[in-house]
């Protein structure tokens, strides 16, 4: 059995081709169902964000062409070339996949180091794959454990001590833009995770205004009233947009939502006033043609660099110490791994001793219905059961005496609590 992590991310492959691997909500259980069943692989979880595509899977048969399947299956499935996908992928097999996925977890391979928004989404991803129950004892363990020892990360260092995220890096872009928000009005789009952390930090900020707008007119209305917020649809964007000083937007959609047209009409509503734009999604919420508009400042995530190296460097000291729990966290994976296997070992030896337990006993049932004495049939039956119980383990001690295998008669000695005096141990 081997555990692997395959994955693309924002250090290994730029955003055009990170927004073409990303999987959509909605078809994720779909396509973790499609996997096992084109690879053969045992167990499969998926995390899909802005920033990663990681696969976690077991493959039970140690094959060492598990990830070139997962890689074929990930280009066929986006109908990409593997060739393309293969010079931006990598691998990593049982103890560096552990590690990897509690980093990922910890945030400590976020673009943000540190930043907290990962753990939610891996533990989503977790609940996607539990829910198309593509995961099983091996992935069961391997996630609780990463959870752990990410809650130990933040509470035992200072990693998380800042409000540093995506949306934290956003909003101080915003600040070098607009050095003064009070006056700026904010249009945000899509109604999710990031887009609320969003709002939290411009409401912080003392920002002006802020319009949510949403696909659907409810979850926008509940963001905007916990905000203070005006709330629109998706489709009010163009009439709306020439109001709009900055737009940070961020969706699940797999299609722009803001096309060229309707920034190009805006801006001359605006009298060519300045727009801020940051586009935080994967795929792009914003065609990237409007980048060529003048009076336009589009940004993606990939922009957010230069903040997000500022943040790293004051998290360095946490992170050293973050990642002395990791070391811990998957040795204690290693002997909780270990332990599994001997919890198989048990149940097996159990059912086989139950299984000539239930044999015994039928016979003696059966002897009693007969009218045999029931003194004759009770000594029986424990002469039986002894005789059985023994016969395996007795044939194998004598094996392994024959060939002077003295460590696993000491073993079997420690296994079954038999202490050999030191008279017999001289005699030896």
């Amino acid at each position: 059995m081997t555990i692997f992590t395959f994955g693309i991310n924002y250090r290994t492959a730029a955003l055009d081709l990170r927004e073409k691997v990303a999987f959509a909500p909605e078809n994720m259980i779909r396509a973790l169902r499609n996997a096992i069943e084109v690879t053969g692989i045992g167990e499969v979880a998926i995390l899909s964000t802005c920033n990663r595509t990681e696969i976690y899977f077991v493959d039970p048969n140690d094959s060492h062409g598990s990830a070139e399947k997962i890689l074929d299956w990930l280009a066929d499935y986006h109908q990409l070339s593997a060739s393309e996908l293969s010079t931006c992928c990598y691998t990593y097999r049982n103890e560096d996949a552990v590690k990897h996925m509690m980093k990922v977890a910890s945030g400590l391979d976020s673009m943000i180091l540190g930043e907290p928004q990962i753990l939610g989404q891996l533990k989503s991803a977790y609940a996607v794959a539990q829910e198309a129950e593509t995961v099983s004892t091996k992935l069961n363990q391997l996630f609780q454990q990463a959870f752990s020892i990410a809650k130990r990360v933040r509470t035992e260092t200072a990693i998380g001590q800042n409000p540093v995220s995506v949306a934290y890096a956003a909003v101080s872009l915003s600040q070098q833009i607009f050095s003064n928000l009070k006056d700026a009005h904010v249009l945000l789009i899509g109604a999710g995770e990031t887009i609320e952390l969003v709002a939290k930090h411009l409401i912080e900020k003392q920002v002006g205004s802020i319009t949510v707008s949403n696909r659907t007119l409810r979850r926008a209305e509940e963001l905007a009233q916990e905000f203070g917020a005006h709330a629109i649809l998706f489709s009010d964007i163009p009439e709306f947009l020439q109001k709009a000083d900055i737009l940070i937007s961020s969706t699940g959609s797999q299609l722009p939502i803001l096309g060229k047209g309707a920034v190009e009409s805006a801006i001359k509503k605006r009298k060519h006033k300045p727009m801020f734009m940051l586009d935080l999604a994967v795929p792009r919420d914003i065609e990237p043609e409007v980048a060529g508009l003048d009076d336009i400042y589009l940004f993606t995530v990939d922009d957010l660099q230069e903040v997000i190296l500022e943040n790293m460097r004051s998290r360095e000291n946490a992170a050293n110490k973050a990642e002395k729990i990791i070391e811990e966290g998957v040795s204690e994976w290693k002997s909780q791994l270990q332990g599994l296997d001997v919890v198989d070992m048990i149940r097996a030896f159990r059912k086989n001793l139950e299984e000539t337990r239930d044999i015994e006993a039928e016979k003696a049932l059966l002897a009693l219905r007969a009218g045999q004495d029931p003194e004759d049939i009770v000594r029986s039956l424990a002469r039986n059961l002894t005789n059985k119980l023994l016969h395996a383990p007795s044939r194998k001690l004598k094996q392994v005496g024959e060939r002077g295998r003295k460590d696993h008669i000491r073993l079997a000695g420690d296994l079954f609590g038999l202490q050999k005096s030191d008279k017999n141990e001289s005699n030896h």
